[in-house]
């Protein structure tokens, strides 16, 4: 692209580039040059608007964590209603969709952006699914409250489970919806037989 040529909206530009690389070629395939050649910007273009690659990078990251943010009130506001493990199998396959399972890759590929994130947020884990950890536990506490899970229920483990066993199917490609149903209800199996002793 010629230089001068004023570019609109060129950060979302650069960050749809970067999905569909993502997308495409997986974590491996997303370089600056990548990106910009995917855009059809300049090179100069990333670093006009990114400190580097790896503040790029995050900001494609943080804006899938805005994302659990909205999932998160959903998934709680849906507490009490349909079934447990409809609700829990619903928001995973919500969370894993073909972008959050590259960026998980990503973010494990990327020493340094891993490094980057827990700087400005220094939770422990790895960015994405951590948090995703906290958004099934929350859930699972507000059912705990509403009696539909035991109410010594480990939530953080079964979170932990739940998101694991998760990311295990959607980035092995068995994410049908049966074989998550079926994940869901044998981890939560024990916390519901024991809410109706």
């Amino acid at each position: 692209m010629p230089t001068g040529v004023h570019i609109r909206d060129a950060r979302q530009q650069l960050l749809d580039a970067a999905v569909r690389i993502l997308l495409r070629d997986g974590a491996t395939g997303l370089t600056s040059r990548s990106v910009t050649t995917e855009a059809g910007v300049a090179k100069g273009v990333l670093h006009k608007h990114f400190a580097d690659f790896d503040d790029f990078l995050a900001e494609l990251v943080r804006d899938r964590l805005a994302r659990l943010g909205a999932q998160t009130t959903a998934l709680r506001g849906a507490a009490g209603t349909g079934t447990v493990t409809g609700n829990l199998t619903a928001a995973l396959t919500e969370l894993y969709d073909p972008i959050a399972v590259s960026v998980v890759g990503l973010v494990v590929f990327r020493d340094t952006l891993r490094e980057r994130l827990r700087t400005a947020d220094p939770a422990t884990g790895i960015p994405v699914l951590t948090e995703a950890v906290a958004m099934l536990a929350a859930y699972l506490t507000d059912e705990c409250e509403l009696g539909r899970i035991a109410a010594d229920a480990d939530v953080d483990s079964l979170a932990a489970a739940l998101v694991g066993g998760g990311h295990l199917l959607f980035a092995g490609g068995s994410d049908d919806g049966d074989t998550v149903h079926d994940m869901v209800d044998a981890v939560l199996a024990d916390v519901v037989q024991r809410r109706l002793l």
